[in-house]
């Protein structure tokens, strides 16, 4: 392709411009304020999500060669022309590689297949966008109104866009469209775009939930929209809570019904408790009422206080103790007692000092004190925490219990992982 290693020109950047291809094509091009040819074709390539805009190809009059003008050079583009900025039109002449994709040659008029090739729709236009000084192509438009505009009757678009399917909006984010072939040629027959919510059923529930977490709202919702309940169910507990707020809040009262009807009551119940009290309550009432019962509970359980379910029935220890001596003693203070896979170490206040795993315990020298093996920054629950704070802390960190302080720090008891589990999830089921 042609040299583009001389220095740029700087040019005044509007950002968050939009365009059609199909309002480009044909464009004057001038060098300036001479006319050099007219705009024939853009070549882009896929550099991460959104491909970029790396040429204007410019077919020029009495057979001169076609230009490859690199998008750097351009000095303002506009729905009527292009003002590029080179010094010499020969250096720019020739022709795109093999490898190039060209929105016109190989993407407009194409079909979107399925992944069993079956025709779902036709590229009837592309939308670009210059953001931050560069141009990038975000979706391919399948509207009946980029059909008329593409058969030169863009000016009935304006009556039969209305009556259009409302659900679908015509346009697919080049987000879910699979990478183009390397080898690519504008004369072998139609480019198989395949769309990614084709295949979305193949991944992985907690892999997609990471693809939409990365979306934006509009393309959360057009993938979301076409799992199926099952999958869609299995996804949504994958998503964080924020998030989830943002699909169900798109969603139609009946899609989040089917969607918590695949899930346990224990699942149902942590998705509905990231919504406002009010907006669950009229999601539970439309449930089937043996279903709504079994949420409801572990719902009003979750809320309960985790100081109603500690246990005092734990090792504690002054930080003065010698590690020899609860080693040898340790079949007797663990006799009755409901944790025994921590020891807690805490001063004549019960003020909470430290901890040690019973793992590093048995490994540590005996002649050593507690203080000396215990890790000081200990993570705890508070007596007002709540059964879910409970359940949330254990999922983050996998402690096989959490002690419970109060406002002085001092040890109140400790929870085991196995009772919140039993009074969250599996409650009711």
């Amino acid at each position: 392709m042609a040299d583009e290693k001389e220095n740029t020109a700087t040019k005044p950047r509007i950002p968050d411009r939009k365009f059609l291809l199909s309002e480009l094509l044909g464009i004057k091009v001038f060098l300036h304020d001479k006319k050099v040819g007219s705009l024939s074709d853009i070549i882009i390539i896929e550099t991460g999500k959104l491909p970029e805009v790396r040429y204007f190809v410019v077919s020029r009059p009495f057979g001169d060669p076609s230009l490859l003008i690199p998008w750097e050079r351009t000095l303002s583009l506009e729905p009527q022309k292009l003002v590029i900025d080179i010094d010499d039109l020969k250096k720019f002449e020739g022709s795109p590689s093999d490898d190039a994709i060209l929105l016109r040659d190989h993407i407009l008029d194409k079909k979107v297949l399925d992944t069993e090739d079956a025709e779902v729709e036709v590229v009837y236009d592309i939308r670009l966008v210059e953001r931050n000084a560069k141009l990038y192509v975000t979706e391919v438009v399948t509207s009946k109104s980029a059909r008329l505009r593409r058969l030169g009757l863009g000016l009935l678009s304006g009556i039969f866009a209305p009556q259009e399917d409302p659900n679908d909006s015509g346009v697919i984010s080049w987000m879910y469209v699979q990478p183009l072939p390397s080898q690519i040629s504008s004369f072998k027959g139609d480019v198989k775009l395949k769309v990614l919510k084709e295949t979305l059923a193949e991944i992985h529930p907690v892999d997609l939930a990471d693809i939409i977490e990365e979306l934006d709202h509009e393309q959360r919702v057009v993938v979301f929209s076409s799992l199926d309940n099952e999958h869609a169910s299995d996804t949504l507990e994958e998503i964080e809570p924020n998030v989830q707020r943002d699909i169900i809040a798109s969603l139609t009262k009946e899609k989040v019904v089917q969607l918590l009807n695949e899930m346990t009551p224990g699942q149902a119940a942590d998705i509905l408790s990231v919504l406002p009290s009010n907006e669950a309550q009229v999601i539970i009432t439309a449930l089937n009422p043996e279903n709504a019962r079994k949420i409801q509970s572990i719902i009003d359980k979750q809320e309960e206080q985790v100081i109603n379910f500690t246990t005092q029935k734990i090792l504690k220890f002054s930080p003065d103790t010698l590690v020899e001596l609860v080693q040898n003693d340790f079949p007797r203070y663990a006799r009755d007692k409901d944790v025994i896979m921590y020891v807690y170490v805490v001063d004549e206040q019960e003020t909470l000092l430290g901890v040690i795993d019973l793992k590093e315990l048995l490994k540590a020298d005996d002649r050593m004190h507690l203080r000396d093996i215990m890790v000081e920054n200990v993570i705890s629950l508070s007596t007002d925490s709540t059964l879910k704070e409970a359940s949330q802390q254990f999922a983050r960190y996998d402690f096989r219990a959490l002690p419970v302080t109060d406002a002085e720090h001092r040890l109140v008891g400790v929870i085991p992982y196995r009772d919140v589990m039993n009074l969250t999830h599996h409650f009711l089921e």
